[in-house]
């Protein structure tokens, strides 16, 4: 039995299956024979607020088509409780008897139900707080992978995938900025996008490594003289040998979000840097860059059946666990084998506030492509892809030479 009623929350960045965990806990939370089970709008906000929705009163059919839609249905925050802010959760929490608090989200999330877990221990109110992962950056510590990371990385493998036709089709230079602040999982996953040994993208750039902007110019003549051509991954988090972000260097004006981190999404800045930068050192003409924002977050239409799947279950076993395991935690994931997954309760600080970042063994010593090994630990999260075929027709002899 789940203790009191349950409530669910969903924070962060949106995911194209984060609804799946949110109907997987709902649906589990009722076989379990949960008293209540309330939803807050907007994450913690909405629980201070008060602004809950009873889900119990959802129907399966409803549930379902939810499930399959992408983006937060109970709507985000990117509010970082501290202590007091905890206090005034708290307040609420036991004015509508909720014993039971899943938040769906990443490191801030699970740092958030750390913070509540220590409180509520402290205040002696039974409260268990159990952590139901997801992420797009695929940089939560322990799991193997992130639910909403494969069917991202498989938005951004099949937007190269269409780049690399256009750039072949109309050569030039083509610089593609994608998320990741830290990690460089996303950006990665665009080397998914290659099927002849001179598809783009050809050069990537990944948070793991220094960048160099002298470099990454030369870099690009080198690939363009090679292939006529050039297309370019690049993560949002690029950085110098001194941490400084390159959109830092390049840029005198740069916005800061609520936690005082340089803004680094929502701009198409360091595109429109990267690629004034080739046009200033190079002779190439053709030049073009875009930022994929918050386009690979909730893409309806492209996402992935194994992390469909692997979403609702973090939910199942996050309300499960909830009801038998008697402490608070994360659910992690685990592979196993060529390719399966265990599902394990770890414990919150195992995961709050920590970043994973992509293993040496995954990046090329480069530092301008990843290694096979990446690619055997994304396909099959990413599963099939539609993929591109060229003509084979022969060429002719000319005839006026």
């Amino acid at each position: 039995m789940l203790q009191g009623k349950a409530l669910i929350a969903q924070g962060g960045g949106p995911t194209a299956v984060i609804n799946q965990s949110l109907v997987g806990a709902v649906q589990e939370a009722r076989r379990q024979g949960a008293e209540g089970i309330y939803g807050a709008m907007h994450g913690v906000s909405g629980i201070i607020n008060e602004d809950f929705v009873d889900l119990s009163q959802e129907t399966d059919a409803n549930l379902e088509l939810v499930a399959q839609t992408p983006c937060s249905a109970l709507g985000s925050t990117r509010d970082k409780p501290d202590v007091a802010y905890c206090q005034e959760i708290f307040k609420v929490l036991q004015a509508h008897g909720i014993g039971t608090f899943f938040y769906i989200g990443g490191n801030d999330s699970s740092d958030t139900l750390r913070i509540l877990s220590e409180e509520a221990q402290a205040a002696d109110y039974a409260l268990r707080c159990v952590h139901i992962p997801k992420t797009i950056d695929n940089d939560l510590m322990v799991n193997d992978h992130t639910p909403g990371y494969p069917s991202a990385a498989k938005f951004v493998a099949s937007a190269f995938a269409g780049v690399n036709l256009d750039n072949r089709a109309l050569p030039g230079v083509y610089v593609g900025v994608v998320m990741g602040r830290h990690a460089g999982f996303l950006t990665a996953a665009a080397a998914l996008a290659r099927r002849y040994s001179d598809d783009g993208p050809h050069l990537i750039y990944l948070p793991e490594r220094n960048f160099d902007v002298s470099a990454f110019t030369n870099d690009v003549m080198a690939a363009h003289d090679k292939y006529g051509r050039c297309v370019i991954a690049v993560s949002e988090g690029i950085h110098d040998s001194d941490g400084t972000p390159i959109l830092a260097k390049l840029s005198a004006e740069l916005e800061k979000d609520a936690h005082g981190n340089v803004q680094l999404s929502g701009t198409g800045a360091l595109a429109d840097l990267l690629t004034d930068s080739i046009k200033a050192n190079t002779d190439i003409k053709r030049v073009r860059g875009d930022t994929f924002g918050y386009l690979q977050r909730s893409f309806l239409g492209c996402v992935s059946k194994v992390d469909q799947r692997e979403a609702r279950e973090v939910g199942i076993r996050a309300v499960q666990y909830a009801a038998s395991a008697r402490r608070d935690g994360t659910v992690t994931i685990h592979r196993v084998g060529d390719y399966a997954v265990d599902y394990q309760l770890s414990a919150l600080s195992d995961v709050a506030a920590k970043t994973k970042v992509m293993d040496a063994s995954l990046i090329a010593k480069s530092a301008t492509d990843v290694t096979p090994a990446f690619l055997d630990y994304i396909r099959p999260l990413v599963g099939p892809m539609d993929s591109a075929t060229r003509l084979r027709a022969p060429t002719l002899d000319k005839i006026l030479g």
